[in-house]
């Protein structure tokens, strides 16, 4: 089973006080015991860093990239899936839809991942199963 790994399914998990950290922590077991590969991009990283940082602070970084980080196979943006994920996002045309989310959906169709771990209902939009749904 492969999986992708979004910033709210990996932000949810981290953080405990977020209000879907029990089902992320469910999920979450769930690809362990499946020995599901989760994938992300290097865009996914820097959200999720940033987001960490600025909402719960440094500790929370250091343990996503010593505990989460090196679980993840990383597809490493270059100029190419910059240009489709920007296409993708252009043809959308939708203020709430991000550049992250369009690139995310770009590698998913190029991989075939049809499951993201995410809580974010664009995923499902855009024609993804969310994991634990």
């Amino acid at each position: 089973m492969i999986v992708f790994a979004d910033t709210s399914g990996l932000f949810a998990y981290l953080v405990k006080n977020d209000s879907m950290n029990v089902r992320a922590q469910a999920v979450f077991q769930s690809f362990a015991e499946n020995s599901a590969r989760l994938v992300t991009s290097s865009y996914v990283l820097l959200e999720t860093t940033a987001l960490l940082q600025r909402r719960v602070g440094m500790p929370a970084v250091l343990d996503f990239q010593n505990k989460i980080v090196p679980l993840l196979e990383i597809v490493w943006v270059d100029a190419d899936w910059h240009e489709k994920a920007l296409r993708r996002l252009l043809s959308l045309n939708r203020k709430k839809v991000s550049l992250v989310d369009c690139l995310s959906f770009v590698i998913m169709e190029a991989g075939e991942i049809e499951t993201v771990f995410s809580f974010d209902e664009h995923f499902r939009e855009n024609g993804f199963l969310l994991a634990g749904d």
